[in-house]
C-alpha cells in the first residue's frame, strides 16, 4: 500500500477537487496496486491497447510512438496525443550522436520492456543502446519529461513533427521555447494549429537542419522542419517542462504558468497519483483474485482515457466552427459513440453524471456550432466513421436516468434533424442522398446483388452501403428519437418515429431466421449470412457477419423474441451462436472478418456490437445461462496479460464491458434506465456516489465455480426477476446474491 504525508496530501486536495466524486469517493490508493496497463498490449488481430499517462478525462496524453508491446524499438515520444489513436503533435527523441545529422531522427531506441514502468501518474523507460532513462509526467494541459544521460556522455534532445506542413521553433533564449505544428485532420476539415511552451532546466544550443547540414538557429519555420536542442556543459539530467494550447501560443504559456511553475516532477506525479487514486477508488471490490482485480482495475482506468476536457481558462477551440469560443462549462471532445454509447456512457453516469451532462452539453454545442449532432466528435470536428446516429441513444440514456444539465430541448433538435436530414451512409457526413431517400420511403437500405456496380457516388469505396447494418441501427436511433419525443410531450413526433424504428422487421427473413438484404426491387438477395458481404460482410453488415446482426434489436427485445418464435426458439438460437461452426478454417473466416475475434461459436467477443447479447438469456427461462457465459467470457478473454483484450478496446468502450460485467450487472438497452444482472466477479463491490450514498453488490460465496445465483434480494426484499432499475442504483442500497456451483433454473424466469 502507498501513503502520502500530510503535507503532499493538504496540497492535493487543494489543488485536484477534480469532482463531487473525487471528494466523496474512497481513496485507498491500494487499487492502484492492481493496475497492469500493459493489459492488451498485443491485438489478437487488430489494434493493440496502449499506456496512456494522462489524468481521467483531461487533455495532456502520452504514450510512445510503437507498434505494440512486443515492439522493442521506440520511434518518439509525443508532447500531446491529440486525439485517440487517430494523431499526435511534437515528436521528441533523446539523442547521444556526437555529431548530429539527418539520419540522426530517423533511428528508432530499443528500450527493456521488463524495465518500462507505465503507470498513468509515472512513465519510465530505460534506452538500452544510449543509456537513457525517460521518465514523464502530466498536469490538464502540461507534461514533463526527465531525461537522465550518462554522466560524461552528449545530450541532445530532437524535434519533429508528425503530420507535416509548415511549422516552427522559436528559441527564446537558450532555455525557453515556443512552437507551433498542425494537426492534420481528415478530408473535409481544417487542420488544427497546436502551440507548445516549453523550459529547459539547462540551457541548451539550438537549432535546425538545413541542406543536409547543421545550423545553429533561433527563428525556425518551414514544411515539416526539424531541430535540435543540444546540451553542453550541463548535469547528466535534462528535464523539459512544457505546456499545450489549441488556442494560441501566449495560451500555452498561461497553461504553464498556471501548471508548473514551483512545482518539480515528483510533485506533479504524485498529485496525478492522487487523482488516480480519488478516481479508481470509487469502486472498491473484495475477493476474486488478484488477476481478476487487475483487470477490472485496469479497465476502468481506461474508461478515463475519453473524452477529454479540452477548455484552457475558460475558453476552447471547436473544430466545429473552426473558432474560439469562450464558455463557463467545459467542453469536451473525442468520442466514438457507436463504441462507447453501450456501456462507457452509461458507467459514467453513474459514477460522475456531472461530468457526463458537461459532456453531453458539449455535443449540443457542436451541434449549435456545426448543424449537425456529431456521432464522433474528434477536436477538427465530427470524425465520419462507422454507422449510425447512437449519440441519439446516448443523450436519450442520460435523460431518461435522470441527468438534465444540458440543454436537451436544443439536443432533442439534433436528434431530430440526424434522424430526417442526415445520411445513413457509412463513413459520410452530411445531408441525405438518395439512398437515403428510398429508407425514408420504403423502410430499409438497399443492397446492391453480386457483382452489380456501385451507382451511387456518395458510398464508401472501401465501407460500402452496410445495407442491413444501417437499417437496424437506424431503427434503434429512431427508437431514440420517439422515446425523447414521448418525454418531452411531442406527440406527433413521438408516433413518426415509433413507426419507424419498426423498419428493422422489414428486413427480416422468417425462412432462413436471419437479418438479410434487399434490393431496391424489394427482393430477397440470396448469401451466406456468415460469410457473404466482402471484406467485413461490409455490402451488407459491418464489421461482422448476420448471426452477430441477428440481435442487434436492443429496442425492442420482445418484438425480436417475437420473430423468433417465443422464448424457447429465442433462446435456442442464442444457444446456437455460441456453438455453430465457421463452416471453414479460421484462416479464411478472419481473412475476411478480422474484426470478429474473440470467437466463440459464432459469437464475437472482441467487437462491440456483441457486449450485450450475453445477457440477453435473462429474457429467456434460462437466466443461468447469461451467469454461464458472461462467466466464461470474462476468464477466457479478458485475461491479465498482454493478449487480455480481444479486439480494439476503442479507448473505454471495451472495457466498460468488463467493468459492469466484474460488478455483476449491466445496461442491456441504453435508453431504458434499467440494469440485468449477470455474476458478479467479487464477493463484494461498493460504488461511493456523488450524491454521498453507496450502491453495494453483496455476491455471497462467489467464486469461479459459484458462478450460478441462487437467490437475490435489493434492500433486504426478495428479488425474483434479474432486472433493477437506475433509480435503485443512485438512491443507495444493496443488491444480495447468494452464489452456487449449479444454476437454480427457477431464479429470474419471468
Amino acid at each position: 500500500m502507498h501513503t502520502f504525508s500530510k503535507t503532499i496530501a493538504i496540497l492535493i486536495s487543494g489543488i485536484f477537487c477534480l469532482s463531487t466524486v473525487a471528494v466523496r469517493s474512497q481513496t485507498n490508493p491500494s487499487v492502484l496496486n492492481y493496475l497492469s496497463p500493459e493489459i492488451g498490449g498485443v491485438g489478437w488481430m487488430l489494434e493493440p491497447t496502449r499506456p496512456a499517462m494522462q489524468l481521467p478525462n483531461e487533455m495532456m496524453r502520452m504514450t510512445p510512438i510503437r507498434k505494440d508491446y512486443l515492439d522493442d524499438e521506440i520511434s518518439s515520444f509525443p508532447l500531446i496525443v491529440v486525439s485517440h489513436r487517430i494523431g499526435q503533435a511534437f515528436s521528441l527523441l533523446p539523442n547521444t550522436d556526437n555529431v548530429i545529422t539527418e539520419n540522426s531522427w530517423n533511428k528508432k531506441i530499443a528500450y527493456d520492456q521488463s524495465y518500462e514502468q507505465r503507470m498513468p501518474w509515472h512513465y519510465k523507460t530505460y534506452l538500452l543502446n544510449d543509456d537513457v532513462t525517460v521518465e514523464y509526467t502530466q498536469g490538464k494541459k502540461a507534461g514533463m519529461f526527465r531525461f537522465t544521460f550518462p554522466v560524461n556522455g552528449v545530450k541532445n534532445l530532437l524535434w519533429n513533427t508528425y503530420s507535416g506542413g509548415i511549422n516552427n521553433w522559436h528559441f527564446i533564449n537558450d532555455s525557453t521555447f515556443t512552437g507551433m505544428q498542425w494537426y492534420a485532420p481528415e478530408k473535409g476539415h481544417e487542420p488544427i494549429k497546436v502551440y507548445v511552451y516549453g523550459r529547459f532546466n539547462h540551457p541548451a544550443q539550438n537549432g535546425t537542419i538545413t541542406n543536409g547540414s547543421i545550423v545553429s538557429q533561433k527563428d525556425i519555420e518551414g514544411e515539416s522542419v526539424k531541430a535540435y536542442s543540444s546540451f553542453k556543459n550541463a548535469g547528466n539530467t535534462i528535464e523539459l517542462r512544457y505546456a499545450i494550447s489549441y488556442i494560441d501560443e501566449e495560451q500555452a504559456k498561461k497553461n504553464f504558468t498556471e501548471e508548473l511553475i514551483n512545482v518539480s516532477f515528483e510533485q506533479l506525479s504524485a498529485k496525478a497519483k492522487a487523482a488516480w487514486a480519488s478516481t479508481l477508488g470509487q469502486i472498491q471490490v473484495q475477493g476474486g483474485t488478484d488477476a481478476e482485480k487487475r483487470s477490472f482495475y485496469t479497465a476502468l482506468y481506461r474508461c478515463y482515457e475519453r473524452m477529454i476536457n479540452i477548455t484552457e481558462d475558460g475558453k476552447y477551440y471547436s473544430g466545429f466552427d473552426n473558432k474560439v469560443h469562450t464558455d463557463a462549462r467545459p467542453f469536451y471532445v473525442d468520442d466514438w459513440t457507436w463504441d462507447t454509447y453501450l456501456a462507457l456512457h452509461p458507467l459514467r453516469t453513474i459514477l460522475n453524471p456531472a461530468r457526463e451532462e458537461d459532456m453531453l452539453q458539449s455535443y449540443v454545442r457542436m451541434y449549435d456550432q456545426s448543424g449537425w449532432m456529431p456521432t464522433f466528435p474528434v477536436l477538427f470536428g465530427d470524425h465520419a466513421c462507422m454507422n449510425g446516429f447512437h449519440s441519439s441513444v446516448m443523450l436519450l440514456d442520460a435523460y431518461r436516468k435522470g441527468l438534465r444539465n444540458f440543454d436537451f430541448n436544443k439536443a432533442y433538435e439534433g436528434m431530430r434533424k440526424n434522424s430526417t436530414q442526415a445520411t445513413m451512409l457509412p463513413w459520410r457526413n452530411g445531408p441525405a442522398c438518395s439512398l437515403d431517400s428510398f429508407y425514408y420511403t420504403n423502410g430499409y437500405f438497399p443492397a446492391l446483388r453480386k457483382g452489380d456496380t456501385e451507382s451511387v457516388a456518395r458510398v464508401h469505396p472501401f465501407e460500402k452501403r452496410q445495407a442491413v447494418a444501417v437499417t437496424l441501427g437506424t431503427c434503434y436511433d429512431d427508437w431514440a428519437v420517439a422515446q425523447m419525443a414521448k418525454d418531452l410531450n411531442k406527440q406527433d413526433d413521438y408516433s413518426l418515429f415509433i413507426k419507424k424504428s419498426d423498419n428493422y422487421k422489414n428486413l427480416w427473413n422468417a425462412d432462413k431466421k436471419f437479418f438479410l438484404p434487399k434490393d431496391d426491387k424489394g427482393n430477397w438477395i440470396d448469401i451466406d449470412p456468415k460469410f457473404d458481404g466482402g471484406m467485413g460482410g461490409r455490402d451488407y453488415y459491418d464489421e461482422n457477419n448476420g448471426w452477430t446482426y441477428l440481435w442487434q434489436v436492443q429496442e425492442d427485445i420482445p418484438g425480436l423474441i417475437n420473430l423468433m418464435g417465443g422464448q424457447k426458439g429465442f433462446e435456442q438460437r442464442l444457444d446456437q451462436l455460441f456453438r455453430e461452426g465457421l463452416d471453414r478454417s479460421k484462416y479464411e473466416f478472419w481473412a475476411k472478418f478480422p474484426d470478429a475475434s474473440g470467437l466463440v461459436g459464432q459469437y464475437s467477443m472482441g467487437n462491440e456490437p456483441s457486449f450485450f447479447i450475453p445477457y440477453l438469456y435473462n429474457y429467456t427461462d434460462a437466466p443461468w445461462k447469461t451467469q454461464q457465459r458472461v462467466r466464461l467470457l470474462l476468464k477466457t478473454w479478458f485475461d491479465d496479460n498482454i493478449f487480455g483484450i480481444p479486439g480494439d478496446e476503442d479507448g473505454g468502450g471495451m472495457s466498460a464491458f468488463v467493468v459492469f460485467s466484474s460488478m455483476g450487472f449491466y445496461p442491456v438497452t441504453p435508453g431504458k434506465p434499467e440494469y440485468t444482472i449477470g455474476s458478479p466477479v467479487f464477493t463484494n463491490v461498493s460504488i461511493s456516489l456523488p450524491n454521498g450514498k453507496t450502491f453495494k453488490v453483496i455476491a455471497t460465496n462467489a467464486s469461479d465455480v459459484n458462478k450460478y445465483v441462487q437467490s437475490a434480494k435489493l434492500n433486504g426484499k426478495v428479488l425474483d426477476t434479474p432486472f433493477f432499475t437506475h433509480n435503485d442504483i443512485v438512491n443507495g442500497g444493496t443488491l444480495e446474491l447468494m452464489m452456487g456451483d449449479k444454476p437454480n433454473k427457477s431464479w429470474g424466469v419471468k
